[in-house]
């Protein structure tokens, strides 16, 4: 999908360095995602390989700009129960440009191919422009982790849970 200034498609081998160099970025804002530096780039090199080696355990989408630069990425982790459980981080300088509805809408289209019926993401209270954009895709908040998360901080933070059926 191409919209403007950048385009989305299913990630490639060659795309996970900058991948993990937007997640460290994210997760050094400390506000916006659950993973908090330094990130674990092996680890989760080996995951993400397991995935796109293999689509029944899930997929992940990046949004690249016209120069090139990975400015956005979305993954879907397939349960064995039929759940996809999705994580999203768009880099700040394309915030609110509409990445993240392009990513949402191939990550939902790929869903609804596979045996999966069910879309669920946790996300923190305070980050009020994601949670309006789920329920804007359709996603309904199930409940509330309270104080389920531990900061590095010391702060405990409360996650909001939210799913999207795709079987109704």
């Amino acid at each position: 999908m191409i919209t403007a200034g950048f385009s989305v498609r299913r990630i490639e081998e060659s795309d996970l360095d900058a991948m993990y160099d937007l997640f460290e970025a994210v997760a050094e804002e400390r506000r916006w995602i659950g993973t908090e530096p330094p990130i674990e780039r092996e680890e989760r090199r080996r995951h993400a390989l397991a995935i796109i080696a293999d689509e029944s355990k899930g997929a992940f989408f990046v949004a690249v700009d016209d120069e090139g630069r990975l400015i956005g990425n979305l993954g879907l982790m397939v349960e064995p129960y039929g759940v996809a459980d999705m994580g999203m981080m768009v880099a700040e300088d394309w915030r609110s440009r509409g990445v993240g509805s392009a990513l949402l809408d191939a990550a939902i289209a790929w869903a609804r191919t596979m045996p999966v019926h069910k879309i669920s993401l946790q996300v923190w209270p305070h980050n009020e422009g994601a949670r309006a954009l789920y329920r804007k895709f359709g996603f309904e908040e199930e409940g509330v982790l309270r104080r389920h998360y531990r900061r590095r901080s010391g702060e405990i933070w409360d996650a909001v849970c939210m799913g999207l059926l795709l079987d109704e």
